[in-house]
């Protein structure tokens, strides 16, 4: 039996062993922790704390902003010292509520479920609301918006992301490794809500231990089983994972569940298992800092709220000055002006590089010779090189009627490109600036 795949994609060299077999450690934090009020796709979450309070770790410092939103709990005890626009990973200026760690992490009291079986489906949905828990693979949506889809028993498959086929990142992968009971019950809690659905945990064929690890936890499962998929990105892509697994396709005007579907991170999930079974809210992620500028590369349990420059101390920091760095993967993740920005639900790594290979892409990019191997890369198989030209020309309207909306922004048609074109930059662009229009209309 061949692992299953999609049309499409491109090979990039892994770089995983770089930090793929250092078990994940603790980091605790100090001094004060950045808690922006917007980690989520939605409305920005609600301050119901005041500066100078006391809080404790586990305790929610913020309620959702609305049905489409998620609170923030404080990952640490200490004294709420301000609430103010900081600056986030991303450049921006977000209001953001700020701790002073009293390094005593002295902790809520949570309420436990022995038997998590005997809950209705409104009470897992609100504890998982209440837990602040997100899409932990990037995206950051409501996780219990997800679970609430307006026809449950119409959703066929629950798919767990264990794919990680974004180069260097290795935190699922350890996740998987380290806690893989976890992942189970999570999607167990997970079915409970879907009477027709099955559980399908998926993961590429580059990791064999924990195909083998949760197979051996899932073989007296009659509703989930594990899928194994073929190593290349972008694999974990939401709509490529789906038709890998399901063989059913959605495009850029359809959710998962108009095709019977909901995805998960594997994080995600041992997120929901955590908020129902044991009460408590996201306050830590695994994230893994690695690249060949790093001293010791390795494998962290953050505490939320924590800076990019303490996790990267803890790895040994820089062994020598760096050319790019990078929050997330080389493939889609977005390069750092700075380390003293917070991390937040939806961070996953940093990547530090002593070549910034992409700026010496663009001192030799020459014209596009016709080759079709971004046609061929494409997993959405459009053609990027011929909306790369209408996003330079400023045409939009050629644009999407060549569905240049369709673009997942994966970065496949710029890493294979042989003239070393930024194909997938100009196109990403363009589809900003077709998205703003529309809401302005």
């Amino acid at each position: 039996m061949g692992f299953l795949t999609f049309k499409g994609g491109v090979h990039p060299a892994e770089g995983k062993d770089i930090s793929k077999d250092k078990p994940s450690r603790l980091l605790q934090p100090k001094g004060e922790l950045v808690f922006p009020l917007s980690q989520h796709i939605g409305a920005p979450a609600k301050p119901i704390v005041a500066v100078g309070d006391t809080v404790l770790r586990g305790q929610m410092i913020a309620e959702a902003g609305g049905f489409v939103s998620s609170p923030i709990a404080s990952s640490v005890s200490g004294t709420v010292k301000a609430i103010e626009p900081r600056r986030v990973p991303t450049g921006d200026m977000v209001n953001s509520i700020v701790i002073e760690s009293d390094g005593l992490f002295r902790e809520m009291e949570y309420q436990t479920v022995a038997d998590v079986s005997k809950l209705s489906k409104d009470e897992i949905i609100s504890k998982v609301r209440d837990a602040g828990v997100v899409g932990m693979g990037g995206a950051g949506f409501p996780t219990h918006v997800k679970l609430s889809p307006k026809e449950p028993e119409k959703i066929d498959y629950i798919i767990v992301n264990g794919a990680e086929c974004e180069p260097y990142l290795t935190s699922d992968y350890r996740i998987m490794l380290d806690d893989p009971d976890k992942i189970v019950e999570g999607l167990r809690i997970i079915l409970q809500l879907f009477a027709n659905a099955k559980g399908v945990i998926a993961i590429e064929n580059n990791k064999p231990d924990c195909i083998a690890k949760l197979k051996e936890l899932t073989k007296d499962e009659p509703r989930i089983e594990v899928a194994e998929l073929l190593t290349k990105y972008p694999q974990g892509g939401e709509r490529q994972l789906i038709y890998a697994v399901t063989k059913r396709s959605i495009n850029s005007t359809m959710l998962p569940a108009d095709a019977g579907c909901i995805v998960d991170n594997v994080e995600t999930v041992v997120a929901v298992y955590n908020a129902v079974k044991r009460g408590r809210p996201v306050m830590n992620r695994v994230f893994t800092v690695t690249g060949d500028a790093v001293q010791d590369p390795g494998n962290f349990i953050f505490y939320l709220g924590t800076s990019f420059q303490e996790l990267l101390d803890a790895a040994g920091g820089f062994k020598g000055q760096p050319e790019k760095v990078i929050s997330g993967g080389p493939m889609m993740g977005f390069a750092l002006f700075d380390l003293n920005v917070p991390t937040t639900k939806t961070t996953s790594a940093l990547l530090c590089m002593t070549k910034d290979e992409v700026a010496e892409a663009e001192n030799v990019a020459t014209a596009c010779i016709n080759c079709g191997r971004c046609v061929e890369a494409c997993p959405e198989q459009i053609v990027p090189s011929r909306l790369s030209k209408f996003a330079q020309h400023g045409e939009k309207d050629a644009f999407d009627k060549w569905h240049g909306m369709e673009c997942v922004e994966c970065g496949s048609c710029s890493f294979i490109c042989p003239a070393k074109r930024p194909l997938a930059q100009s196109i990403k662009t363009m589809k900003k600036q077709i998205l703003a229009d529309r809401r302005k209309k």
